[in-house]
């Protein structure tokens, strides 16, 4: 049952406020599923008994009680591939289009200023840990492997290891943590770990009310696209590109002797193939 559903039947008893309350979350459920009581309340220009008291009317016990029904819808409907690859239809935005506004909006996102405040700490740090979510893995894969080439001890986190890997971590150290809806429970439950130990926080996710935002300052939005039944990892791996290249800008000649080195040592190593492509053959 759909959150319209369930306005419906009580819509003449609504109060003025709560009508109001009623048609910010018609408009975007994520206000729901994402916020708190201080977030809608904020937003609708009411208190929160207000909200509390939507709640009731629409048949729950509480705020808590409605934002979980709705987080459970919307991680079924919304966003899971089993409901995108049954109900894709073909006037929907064209995926090149969709994928290049997320282009755009990336770009936008990660302004010059942005990309300074979310280098800085990552340049600076002692251990930089990478978590991530499933769909957002790319991200996180790319960042670990350009990070790698340019400074030391840097940790792509995997979840069966988080345990053990983070047991070290300290506040000299950055998180850079990738996730975007559906928001997987490792990546927040070891962000929220993370920083209560004080390790600084850097947040890629897909909005103000993802559950990363609210741990940390340090944070972008990222438009994530569908691509079929699945999230587009264009937008996570131009973000860690982007930011890769500020670390570099920062980094300075540390990054340019990181390097050198690890040239040096491929070649030493014979790591990539010499090969000469055979010459064109007349026939």
């Amino acid at each position: 049952m759909p959150i319209q559903e369930l306005i419906a039947p009580v819509n003449d008893k609504l109060t003025p406020t709560e009508r109001r309350i009623a048609a910010l979350v018609l408009q975007d459920p994520t206000l729901l599923a994402f916020g708190t009581v201080s977030d809608l309340a904020h937003r609708a220009q009411t208190s929160r008994p207000s909200i509390v008291r939507f709640a009731t009317k629409l048949g729950f016990e509480g705020y808590t009680d409605l934002q979980s029904w709705v987080r459970a819808k919307l991680a079924r409907q919304l966003t899971s591939p089993s409901h995108r690859i049954r109900h894709q239809d073909t006037t929907d935005t064209p995926v090149r289009t969709a994928i290049e506004d997320a282009i755009d909006q990336t770009f936008t996102a990660l302004d010059k200023q942005r990309l300074e405040t979310i280098a800085r700490p990552i340049a600076n740090a002692r251990n930089i840990w990478i978590i991530s979510g499933e769909t957002s893995m790319a991200g996180a894969h790319a960042l670990h492997s350009g990070l790698a080439m340019i400074r030391p001890d840097v940790h792509l986190v995997a979840e069966h290891s988080t345990g053990r890997e983070l047991s070290n971590a300290s506040p000299k150290d950055t998180a850079v943590v990738f996730d975007f809806a559906r928001y997987r429970r490792h990546s927040i439950t070891t962000a929220r770990a993370l920083a209560d130990l004080g390790v600084h926080l850097v947040a890629i996710t897909d909005g103000p009310l993802s559950p990363l935002a609210s741990l940390t300052t340090t944070w972008c939005e990222l438009k994530i696209p569908a691509v079929g039944p699945f999230d587009s990892s264009i937008p996570a791996v131009m973000a860690a590109e982007l930011i890769v290249a500020k670390v570099v800008n920062q980094l300075g000649d540390q990054a340019k002797q990181r390097i050198d080195r690890l040239e040096s040592l491929w070649q030493t190593t014979n790591t990539f193939l010499t090969y000469t492509p055979r010459p064109t053959r007349d026939l």
